[in-house]
C-alpha cells in the first residue's frame, strides 16, 4: 500500500512538473516570436487598455500568437506594473518580449512642436490646430477665452509664450501644450530680469518683453540684437518715437498685405510708433531669450537711427544725416534681392521619437 501511494506521488509529481515546464515552454516560445509586421507601426494604448486586451488585439489583428500563454506570463511576473497610455512603436524584428520592455520602460512614441521666434499669436494657434497628434480642445475660442482657459482671462496673449521645440505624446491636449509654453516664458522672463542692466526704461518687465518682442521681429542677426536695443532705448530716454515697421506691420493686422505705405506710416493705432510715443501697449510676437537679454541690457553708444542693408543686417548712425545717406544708399537704390528684415522663419517639420 506505501509503495503503491509512493509510485503514485512519484507519478503526480513529475506530473507537476512536466506540466510547469510546458507552461514555461509555452510562455518562453510566446515571449520570443517575432512580431508580424513588415514595416514599422504604431500601437496605440488608450488609458484603461489591459496588457490582455492589448495581446488579444494584436492576435486577433495577426501580429502575434499565443496571446493566451502572454497574459498568464504578465499575470504571474507583471500584475503590478502600470501600462503608460500613449503609442508605441512596433519595428519589424522585434519579438514580443521586446514590446513588452517598451511598455515597462514606458517608451511611449514623443512627438515635437516647434514654435518659432517671431511668431505672433495667431501662427501659434495655427500650429496647434495643425498637429494632428494633439487633443484639439481650442477650436473655435476667442483669443480671450483661451487665455481664460490658462487662468489669466485679464491678459493680452501676444508675446506670452516662449518659442521652442515641444515634445508630447499623442493625447496630450493643445491647451496642456500651452500651458508649458506660457510657464516657460514666465521663467525666462523672471531669470533675465532680475539680472537686468541699470537705468533702463522700463517700468516692469512687461515692457521689456514688449522691447524684446520688436527687437526680435528687426533682426534675425544675433550681434545685432543688442545694438538695436541700444538705440530704442536711447530713443525712449530723448523721448523720440521709436519708428519701427514691425509694430506698423502688427497694428494693420490682416490689412497688411507686404507693403507699408506712407499713408500707413501715418494711420494711427495703438501699435503705430510712428504716431505713437513710447512702446506699444503689448509685445507683437513671440520672443527667444536672446532677444529678452538684449532689451535688458542694450549695448551702449550713440547711435539713434539704422536702415536694413537688405541681406537682413543693418547700418547703425548717430546723427540723421547719416541715417539719411545710407537710406540713399541701401533702400532708395535696391537690389533685386533685397530684405528690409530678417527672412520668414519657417518651423521645421513636425517629428516623432521614442522616448528616451
Amino acid at each position: 500500500m506505501i509503495r503503491r501511494l509512493s509510485i503514485l506521488l512519484l507519478a503526480l509529481m513529475l506530473l507537476a512538473f512536466l506540466t510547469l515546464g510546458l507552461v514555461a515552454w509555452k510562455q518562453y516560445a510566446a515571449l520570443e516570436q517575432p512580431l508580424i509586421v513588415a514595416e514599422p507601426q504604431l500601437l496605440d494604448v488608450r488609458p484603461g487598455d489591459t496588457p490582455s486586451g492589448i495581446f488579444q488585439r494584436l492576435e486577433s489583428q495577426g501580429t502575434l500568437a499565443g496571446s493566451f500563454w502572454l497574459r498568464l506570463y504578465w499575470r504571474l511576473n507583471l500584475s503590478g506594473l502600470s501600462l503608460h497610455s500613449g503609442e508605441y512603436s512596433l519595428m519589424p524584428g522585434m519579438t514580443v518580449r521586446d514590446m513588452i520592455g517598451l511598455w515597462q520602460r514606458g517608451e511611449v512614441v514623443q512627438y515635437g512642436l516647434t514654435l518659432v521666434e517671431g511668431w505672433n499669436f495667431r501662427q501659434l494657434r495655427a500650429a496647434l490646430e495643425n498637429q494632428p497628434k494633439l487633443q484639439q480642445t481650442l477650436a473655435g475660442l476667442s483669443d480671450q477665452e483661451v487665455m481664460a482657459r490658462l487662468g489669466q482671462p485679464e491678459l493680452h496673449p501676444e508675446g506670452r509664450f516662449f518659442p521652442d521645440t515641444y515634445r508630447f505624446t499623442r493625447g496630450t491636449s493643445d491647451l496642456d501644450l500651452l500651458k508649458r509654453a506660457y510657464a516657460r516664458l514666465e521663467q525666462v522672463l523672471d531669470e533675465e530680469w532680475q539680472q537686468r542692466g541699470e537705468g533702463l526704461p522700463y517700468k516692469d518687465a512687461y515692457q521689456a518683453l514688449t522691447m524684446a518682442s520688436i527687437i526680435e521681429k528687426e533682426t534675425g542677426v544675433p550681434s545685432e540684437r543688442g545694438e538695436i536695443a541700444g538705440v530704442f532705448v536711447r530713443r525712449l530716454e530723448r523721448g523720440m518715437l521709436l519708428q519701427t515697421d514691425p509694430t506698423v506691420i502688427y497694428g494693420m493686422g490682416e490689412a497688411y498685405r507686404g507693403r507699408i505705405s506712407r499713408n500707413d506710416l501715418r494711420t494711427p493705432t495703438p501699435y503705430n510708433t510712428y504716431t505713437s510715443a513710447g512702446l506699444p501697449p503689448t509685445p507683437i510676437a513671440m520672443v527667444g531669450r536672446e532677444a529678452i537679454h538684449a532689451a535688458l541690457h542694450p549695448v551702449a553708444g550713440k547711435s539713434l537711427y539704422f536702415v536694413a542693408r537688405g541681406d537682413g543686417s543693418h547700418v547703425f548712425s548717430d546723427t540723421l544725416d547719416e541715417h539719411n545717406r545710407a537710406v540713399r544708399q541701401y533702400q532708395l537704390k535696391r537690389r533685386a534681392d533685397y530684405r528690409s528684415s530678417p527672412p520668414p522663419r519657417q518651423a521645421p517639420p513636425a517629428t516623432s521619437e521614442n522616448a528616451q
